[in-house]
């Protein structure tokens, strides 16, 4: 039976080819007339056409009738009746076998036809199936922007945005990944709604949906403030009895730890900026500090290292080993590096506050080394030779040196393949550890530059002509960007020189010569300093309906 509808379909399927086949032998022929560059009249009577083209010869068409329209409606019939009584491999075989014989304009029919019958709305489909959860959870890696849009496709895809709370999950994991959002949720106070292990525990969707342009509408304006310079500031006068100046500072949310010229370290409350507590034992200045949750490390201009308890203030540990001030330092995973001004570096096995043993001295700088920075691939180290030297943290042996400076150098950071370095030659420079290559070099400041920290965004610096420079690191990682445009900001406040500065998304902490740490507020700025006029808008990461 199936054979035999074979053979009356595949007939009538003949006859479709044959008129499909005298379609095309006219199409081709007209293709072929139009495609001169100037056709003049073309005359058409009957079943033949005659067309003149404009170099005098003439075409000839011979069109043949289409076939009764009547017989093809119950062959047509016929089939579906055959086609309905098939099972369905039977069914996907005769249209695999059918389409096999058809052209490349038909499957591209077909292929128009078919593609809007297989489209599905997964998002409302699933749901009905019971799927709640992965519907969800598709929708939960859609941006801001698109999950806007998602609300507005229809009802259940709103429901189940709704029901799976995924403005909420969006801001959770924007507080997650970001610092900027992870710190103005504290400081906001909307980390309490985060997080929560049970629905019912927190405020509905419809809160976090009004909270997420609330919160661009913050970050934003913390971006305005930074490049035009608002500020609320706080002022902490150390009043150091003897020789006055601040060399080192490091804080947290809680606190300042600062290290004093007249050889103190002082703990200040950040929030009423109160002394705390004031630690003494060196016999000289405190030019470098570093603390964790444990201890806080300090060198000094008496040529030693003093471990102490962060809480208690006690002396856990004091290293002799430099012959000079220790100028700088840092310690990170067990592992600590010193530089002093008698021109080595030394790296120390640090397994608590008093279990910690000499490794390796580092030998190769011709002045005094101002300052290391390392993680677990690379040391570097800045002289006052001019030069940065890199040393492999795991061997110790001595890698590159990067040249360019004209004078020495007095500070640096260094974060992945990136070092940036300040010097008394007034510039701050921009380097590839990896290559050795200068990527950039920023002039502005118009003494020494003292002290440089940089983030994702931008880099702060701080100089002996007593400024703080804000520049794009973005624009000066880019060969295009021209000079000008590079410094965002100058901020003028000290008196003094500026030793030491630390910054995050939201203030910028200094200490200078002037025996004073200034706290620098992008965020709780005042109504009054708002109203400024702004600078011309950028483009930032961040997007707000």
């Amino acid at each position: 039976m199936f054979d035999k509808s074979i053979e009356v379909i595949l007939c009538g399927f003949s006859l479709g080819i044959w008129i499909f086949l005298d379609i095309v032998v006219q199409m081709q022929c007209i293709a072929v007339v139009f495609s001169e560059r100037s056709l003049k009249c073309s005359l058409s009577t009957g079943s033949i056409s005659i067309i003149q083209i404009s170099n005098g010869t003439s075409s000839v068409i011979v069109s043949r009738k289409r076939p009764s329209e009547g017989n093809y409606q119950k062959e047509k019939d016929l089939c579906i009746k055959y086609f309905d009584q098939w099972s369905e491999s039977d069914q996907v075989e005769f249209v695999e076998h059918l389409i096999s014989r058809m052209c490349h304009y038909q499957h591209g029919h077909i292929n128009s036809y078919l593609k809007p019958m297989l489209q599905r709305d997964f998002i409302t489909a699933l749901p009905e199936q019971g799927l709640d959860h992965i519907a969800e959870n598709i929708l939960s890696y859609l941006d801001a922007r698109s999950l806007c849009a998602a609300e507005l496709v229809c009802k259940e895809w709103q429901r189940v945005i709704s029901e799976g709370m995924l403005w909420k999950k969006l801001i959770e994991r924007m507080v997650r990944t970001d610092p900027l959002w992870k710190g103005l949720s504290e400081r906001r106070g909307w980390d309490q709604y985060l997080f929560k292990n049970r629905p019912t525990d927190g405020p509905p969707n419809s809160f976090y949906r009004s909270l997420y342009p609330k919160i661009i509408q913050d970050i934003e304006t913390i971006e305005s403030n930074w490049r035009c310079g608002r500020h609320n500031l706080q002022r902490i006068q150390c009043r150091s009895e003897n020789s006055k100046g601040v060399y080192c500072l490091q804080y947290d949310d809680e606190k300042i730890i600062s290290g004093l010229r007249d050889n103190s370290i002082k703990i200040w409350d950040k929030t009423s900026l109160e002394c705390l507590k004031v630690l003494t034992g060196h016999t000289g200045s405190v030019l470098c500090l570093q603390y964790d949750e444990r201890v806080i490390v300090t060198g000094s201009s008496d040529s030693t290292v003093r471990v102490w308890d962060v809480n208690t203030g006690e002396v856990l540990n004091t290293l002799i080993h430099h012959n000079e001030a220790v100028l700088h330092l840092r310690f990170s995973n067990g592992l600590m590096v010193t530089c002093s001004k008698d021109r080595s570096i030394a790296v120390w096995d640090m397994a608590s506050a008093t279990d910690i043993t000499l490794r390796r001295v580092l030998v190769g700088h011709r002045a005094a080394v101002n300052v290391v920075d390392f993680d677990d691939k690379y040391i570097v180290s800045a002289s006052g030779d001019r030069t940065i030297k890199v040393w492999s943290t795991s061997t110790c042996e001595f890698v590159r040196t990067l040249n360019g400076h004209k004078r020495g150098i007095a500070c640096l950071q260094y974060r992945d393949r990136l070092v940036v370095s300040g010097s008394s030659d007034n510039t701050i420079r921009l380097w590839d550890i990896e290559c050795g290559a200068c990527l950039r070099v920023l002039e502005g400041h118009e003494e020494l530059v003292r002290c440089i920290r940089f983030d994702n965004k931008r880099i702060v610096s701080g100089a002996y002509d007593g400024k703080i420079k804000v520049w794009d690191l973005q624009a000066a990682l880019d060969p295009r960007a021209p000079a000008s445009t590079l410094c965002l900001r100058t901020l003028v406040e000290h008196s003094g020189r500026v030793f030491r500065l630390q910054f995050d998304e939201f203030q910028i902490i200094s200490s200078s010569h002037d025996d004073t740490i200034l706290i620098w507020d992008f965020l709780n700025v005042p109504p009054s300093a708002q109203n400024e006029t702004r600078s011309p808008s950028r483009t930032y990461t961040y997007i707000s309906r």
